[in-house]
């Protein structure tokens, strides 16, 4: 079964979830509904997510497995955070993303796909995230 469809594939606006169908009795409902948290991360945030989780949150591992330096798992890391919206601040301005933390960010992406972590698609949907 594919994934959640997160984009929509003509304009790139947020998609959300406006009907539930059960396959066993066929029911459907209709309405607004929020979609996981984690459907609505890219690629590279879940993979990095999972190789967390496997490492058990050792950052020194995470770094080994992925062959990265410790401040790109950092950076990773807080970029995940930040995608999931678990990062601290208590309003709205102080959740946007610096200018510095943009260029960061695309920088990695950029890491990431030169060194054949991610492909073109995942680098292109990655940076259209971040505008």
């Amino acid at each position: 079964m594919a994934g959640l469809l997160t984009r929509c594939p003509v304009c790139g606006g947020s998609l959300h979830v406006a009907e539930l169908h059960c396959t066993r009795c066929q029911t459907s409902v209709r309405g607004a509904f929020d979609g996981c948290r984690f459907c609505r991360l890219a690629e590279e945030h879940l993979r990095f997510i999972e190789t967390f989780l496997r490492c058990e949150g050792n950052l020194s591992r995470v770094e080994r497995e992925l062959g990265i330096s410790y401040p790109t798992v950092r950076n990773r890391l807080q970029n995940a955070l930040a995608a999931l919206g678990l990062q601290g601040g208590d309003s709205a301005a102080e959740s946007l993303p610096s200018a510095a933390s943009v260029r960061a960010q695309r920088l990695e992406i950029l890491e990431a796909l030169e060194n054949g972590e991610i492909d073109a698609e995942e680098a292109a949907e990655a940076l259209r995230q971040l505008i």
